[in-house]
């Protein structure tokens, strides 16, 4: 359940109005228990040579990849994210990922949901290859390959 921003009333998962206010409600994050993680899958979706890039292994798009080729991308269900994840349980700006030094890093910035890294709840993490990341109910395998930059 979400709360309404202007009563603070619960309004239940999917509605588009609060029962309270009767506030129009357009992109609440929804919230979710988190997806079991089976990371020891091979994972066909993802040349772990490749990288450094964090492909989509469950959720939309799968085998879609994000290549992490700038010192700092944003993450979330804004458009303007340099990765777009449009799902309600992604949060507008969800996490941050930070890559310099050979390290790549994903930051949460306070998103409802939260962000995991192999089952883990984090607030910040450095990945390492064949780190599973989960945002939302999208899991993406990070692989760590040669740099793109």
């Amino acid at each position: 359940m979400a709360e309404c921003p202007a009563c603070g009333r619960q309004v239940p998962g999917g509605e588009a109005v609060c029962p309270g206010c009767g506030l129009r409600i357009e992109g609440i994050t929804e919230s979710f228990p988190p997806l079991e993680s089976d990371i020891e899958q091979t994972d066909e979706h993802v040349d772990l040579a490749e990288g450094p890039v964090l492909v989509v292994r469950k959720g939309h798009e799968v085998g879609e990849r994000f290549y992490i080729d700038r010192p700092k991308l944003t993450v979330g269900r804004d458009p303007e994210s340099d990765i777009f994840l449009n799902d309600i349980t992604v949060s507008r700006q969800h996490a941050e990922i930070e890559f310099g030094g050979g390290e790549v890093v994903i930051k949460d910035v306070g998103s409802l949901n939260g962000t995991y890294v192999n089952g883990v709840l984090v607030d910040s993490a450095r990945l390492s290859p064949g780190d599973i990341v989960q945002v939302g109910t999208f899991q993406m395998i990070y692989a760590a390959g040669g740099d793109r930059t």
